[in-house]
């Protein structure tokens, strides 16, 4: 691999294809030094299309995150439109500042797939198959379901391949990050060379202090000053509440400054950034951990030895399939906006609120761009300017104006149309109390959403949280958050907000609504697939929810297997438990996991999901594939149980 002065990589992540149509190409590449794109698309049996430097240069923006970091998302318009369902290798060559080319083969030898001389896509405007999943922990004791999309790409012919990688919520977890991750972060921004970041109401002066000299491993909270306001913070960002149900994760390694966010991304995206760095904590900051800490680090370390290895197979992957992207509260922080009253403790102080902030422009730089880029457009020249001045009052504009914008949802014009849902800063908060789940989308919304669906036969949707979830889980939900701890089992589901249930139920009723309706979600830790008809209405639309989690995390096996028994018994289609709560009397079909123990329903296996259409937009196959190797495909013919169940209150 090429390199570029002091061993540094001239390409630290990328080339990532985002969103592509037949006119439109979009691709980010992160580098470690200026330089001049020019690029080539050579569809299979058509002519060359070459794009010079002065041609892409009005297509290209440039942002510096670092001394030696740089970002560059190309959003090439085209005169002619692209063939579609036709292999397009494209040669992107750099301009180094020795004045050298260079193209995949200097800086990312592994990039391609065999038999292959160049990277390449197939536009597949008419969607057969999608790949999606969420929650990818890097130091989690599981594979890595990119690494087995990656090993799916490889087995089957590009005319095979699906037609984007969805990916729906907590690509990188901000809030929960080993020790060895951190160790290795700011090895890198040793290397990246960020500029200072003053900290505001903070016990540290600036970020290099934290990268450097008091990185304050599993101690983060005691950045904060002793005040009330501070403990109100340190109580939901940094102490994380206590979840006997269902995880026990805190947030004593929370990311803090820019340059910790950014690094982060580097190293869950690329093998790159990795070269040079040691997770081998020193043995003077091991030994000032407990034993116990001491003995989960090297379980750390040898899983993240584990994640590394795969990230060449990860990069591959996101240079070939359109990848599409959507925040969960992890990818900013543990349970973000899930209360009125944690919005208001998180946002009135001016830690907390930098820190989110940064969370925020992290995903906006390195996941929101591509998205949408005509939407955002307006939001990365605000981001410059707080990168120039860190810290300043600048940076804190920018972060005031990422916490207003309101426009993170997008479509993507597939057919069915790809509409991907922004769960987490519109919400419709509670009016009974602060302390009460805020449903998932407000009125306003939700209301735009309908619109949007209006004229159209069948639609993919995504939400990060599922629409319809188990039902045993989501009672437990409620009776926590009726004692007011809703932060201690992740009240995140659709029906704990009366007015959003409500609202989003009454979509399917509509009389032009969609006849198909696929859900695509994640979160959970879990996968399964259910199959929702609406009762006492003529041809009720066909709803599918499928939720396909983790890519690289799993819920505790022996408490889901409990659980997902109770839930088959306790609410099976006659069980008295039904007739307590107000019903939308909607038929809730479980697809059965073949080869699953017997009355199983829910898959607890890390990997990636993948659902194949028909021309009309119905599932026609539902597979989970196992970052293990193996692969578990749902019954579609049948369900096995038929459950009437409140989806509404």
């Amino acid at each position: 691999m090429s390199k570029v002065a002091n061993d540094i990589p001239l390409v630290w992540a990328g080339p990532m294809l985002r969103r592509l149509t037949p006119k439109r190409l979009c691709l980010w590449l992160a580098t470690s030094e200026p330089v001049e794109l020019k690029l080539q698309l050579q569809p299979e049996q058509g002519e060359p299309l070459e794009f010079e430097v002065k041609q892409l240069q009005p297509f290209v923006q440039q942002l510096q995150l670092a001394g030696k970091l740089y970002l560059y998302f190309l959003d090439l318009e085209l005169h002619e439109a692209l063939p579609t369902e036709r292999w397009i290798s494209y040669d992107l060559q750099l301009k180094t500042s020795t004045g050298d080319w260079q193209n995949w083969r200097q800086w990312a030898d592994d990039l391609v797939y065999p038999g292959r001389d160049l990277p390449g896509f197939i536009l597949k405007p008419k969607v057969h198959s999608v790949l999606h999943g969420s929650c990818r922990k890097p130091h989690f004791g599981a594979g890595d379901g990119l690494v087995r999309a990656d090993q799916q790409l490889l087995e089957t012919s590009p005319a095979q391949w699906p037609s984007l990688l969805m990916l729906s919520g907590d690509q990188v977890y901000t809030d929960d990050v080993a020790a060895p991750t951190l160790y290795a972060i700011h090895q890198l921004i040793a290397k990246l060379d960020f500029a200072d970041e003053a900290l505001p109401c903070s016990t540290l002066s600036s970020a290099h202090e934290l990268h450097s000299k008091t990185p304050f491993y599993y101690q983060r909270e005691k950045l904060l000053p002793a005040t009330e306001a501070s403990y109100q913070v340190l109580k939901q960002l940094f102490q994380g509440a206590k979840k006997p149900v269902f995880t026990t994760d805190s947030a004593h390694n929370h990311l803090i400054s820019m340059a910790e966010v950014f690094s982060m991304y580097l190293l869950v995206w690329s093998p790159a950034p990795w070269q040079g760095l040691d997770l081998q904590m020193p043995e003077g900051l091991l030994s000032s951990f407990s034993p116990a800490r001491q003995k989960r680090c090297a379980t750390y370390t040898q899983n993240l030895e584990e994640f590394k290895a795969g990230l060449g197979q990860v990069r591959r992957l996101m240079a070939h399939l359109p990848v599409a992207m959507m925040f969960d509260d992890h990818d900013i922080t543990d349970d973000w906006n899930l209360t009125a009253e944690w919005e208001k403790t998180a946002y009135e102080h001016p830690f907390s609120r930098r820190i989110i902030g940064n969370a925020l422009m992290g995903y906006l730089l390195f996941q929101g761009w591509g998205n949408a880029p005509e939407k955002v457009q307006k939001l990365v020249p605000l981001c410059q300017q707080a990168l120039n001045r860190p810290g300043t009052e600048i940076h804190d504009e920018c972060i005031n104006s990422l916490l207003k914008f309101s426009e993170w949802h997008y479509s993507w014009p597939t057919q069915p149309p790809l509409l991907v849902l922004d769960t987490r800063t519109q919400r419709w908060r509670s009016e009974l109390s602060m302390e009460k789940p805020s449903g998932l989308m407000d009125w306003e919304s939700i209301t735009e959403l309908q619109q949007q669906l209006l004229g159209h036969e069948a639609v993919l949707l995504v939400s990060p949280a599922p629409v319809f979830g188990v039902k045993l889980i989501e009672t437990i939900q409620r009776i926590f958050t009726s004692f007011g701890k809703p932060l201690m089992v992740d009240a995140e589901n659709w029906m704990t907000h009366p007015g959003s249930a409500y609202a989003l139920l009454n979509l399917f009723r509509h009389p032009k609504t969609p006849r198909n309706f696929i859900i695509l979600s994640g979160d959970v830790h879990y996968s399964f697939v259910f199959q929702v008809a609406l009762k006492h209405k003529q041809q009720s639309p066909s709803i599918w929810q499928i939720t396909s989690s983790g890519l690289k995390n799993e819920f505790p096996h022996r408490l889901l297997a409990i659980l997902d028994t109770a839930n088959r018994w306790l609410y099976a289609s006659r069980s008295p438990l039904n007739w307590f709560t107000k019903r939308r009397r909607m038929k809730i079909t479980h697809h059965r996991p073949i080869g699953e123990t017997k009355g199983r329903r829910l898959v607890n296996s890390a990997g990636i999901g993948l659902l194949e259409l028909t021309p009309e937009g119905v599932p026609c196959k539902i597979q989970q594939l196992c970052a293990d190797g193996d692969t578990v495909s749902f019954e579609l013919e049948k369900g096995d149980d038929e459950l009437t169940q409140d989806y509404s209150l």
